[in-house]
């Protein structure tokens, strides 16, 4: 393996981990008046890691079609584009039967910004630049047009008439947990930073450096707006100010998409460096395990992991602290299940039944 390849699933095992921390405090309910070292860490990772996971599947969309691509190989892209929209029909329907288990679901989404990328492949850099600017700014537009809170019921988390042709359209498109408007951004810019040699260490840390400095820039510009703007207009509630300056991931607002794009490339980059550094590849082969098994473990985490939880009785209502340790737990079992696992077989579980389902050979 490249260390390049590795770097980016050790990445995507931390948007495991965070995404595993993120779900397990929202579903246990942890009080906000916990200890505030505890919900600091949980914080971290709103939005953030899920994020990290959709640059990190167009990054993955790049390298998979890169040979094919610069040689202008019109079958191999062909091929190619064929199997990322099977892998797109798989995810969505899988999250599809996946939704009444969990209604955060992120696979059916995935569906669509794979099938979005696969059609994009070929777009120039700054054909992608501006997809994904469309995309951010389309989610603005629709806030004019569509009330955002139409549908959901806040207080539980659920979302109404799903099932019907316009709340599954609204949903996917503009107002479900992560809505093709704008999340696809995530994944465009993904397919950018792929196409860039970030092993060269110059290149890779001058993008880096700009990352910081945009989340930096997002994040404060978000706390001067919402200060300024609640203490100078009166009025208007606080609530309402956040809504459109804050870099919550709901509304995913175009603050919270610079600042979730930054922190994912950060994290990548860093991934990338820590790889590059490490001279014993077998210290990072567990990370390295759990990113190439991160389908698996998102399905197992709520299975597996709160399914337990709900068994013994203590997955609704509990403490901050303990939604943390429950977490942690399950990344730490994941992980050692992860580095077993593929010290006998090539895949995951779930990764081996995709890519046994859409391998191109039973379609020929």
């Amino acid at each position: 393996m490249s260390e390049r390849i590795i770097g980016y699933d050790v990445a995507r095992s931390f948007a495991v981990i965070g995404m595993v921390i993120v779900n397990f405090e929202i579903v246990m309910g942890a009080d906000s008046n916990g200890p505030h070292w505890v919900l600091s860490i949980s914080q971290l990772f709103h939005g953030r890691a899920a994020a990290l996971f959709v640059v990190l599947a167009g990054v993955g969309i790049t390298l998979y079609t890169n040979t094919a691509r610069l040689t202008a190989d019109i079958e191999s892209l062909r091929k190619k584009r064929r199997t990322l929209f099977r892998r797109a029909v798989f995810l969505f329907v899988v999250g599809l039967l996946y939704i009444p288990i969990w209604p955060a679901d992120i696979l059916h989404f995935y569906g669509l910004y794979l099938t979005i990328g696969a059609l994009a492949v070929t777009a120039s850099r700054r054909r992608l630049w501006i997809l994904a600017s469309g995309f951010v700014l389309g989610f603005v537009v629709l806030l004019f047009f569509i009330d955002y809170e139409r549908g959901w019921d806040f207080t539980t988390l659920t979302y109404t008439n799903f099932w019907t042709v316009r709340g599954m359209v609204r949903h996917l498109l503009y107002n479900g947990f992560h809505p093709v408007f704008p999340w696809t951004a995530f994944l465009l810019y993904g397919m950018l930073l792929g196409r860039m040699n970030l092993q060269n260490v110059t290149l890779r840390r001058r993008v880096m450096i700009t990352a910081i400095a945009v989340v930096s820039a997002a994040e404060s510009a978000s706390w001067i707006l919402t200060e300024t703007l609640t203490s100078g207009l009166s009025s208007v509630p606080q609530s309402d100010i956040v809504f459109l300056f804050g870099t919550q991931p709901m509304p995913p607002m175009p603050l919270y998409i610079l600042a979730g794009a930054g922190t994912a490339t950060i994290v990548i980059t860093g991934c990338l460096e820590l790889c590059e550094y490490v001279s014993d590849e077998d210290l990072l082969q567990p990370f390295v395990a759990t990113g190439q098994m991160a389908l698996s473990l998102y399905v197992a985490h709520v299975l597996l992991g709160m399914g337990a939880l709900e068994m013994i009785g203590r997955l609704e209502d509990q403490s901050p602290p303990f939604a943390m340790a429950s977490a942690l737990t399950f990344c730490v079992l994941g992980i050692v299940f992860s580095y077993l696992w593929l010290q006998r077989y090539s895949r995951g579980p779930l990764e081996q039944v995709m890519r046994t389902l859409t391998d191109r050979t039973l379609w020929s």
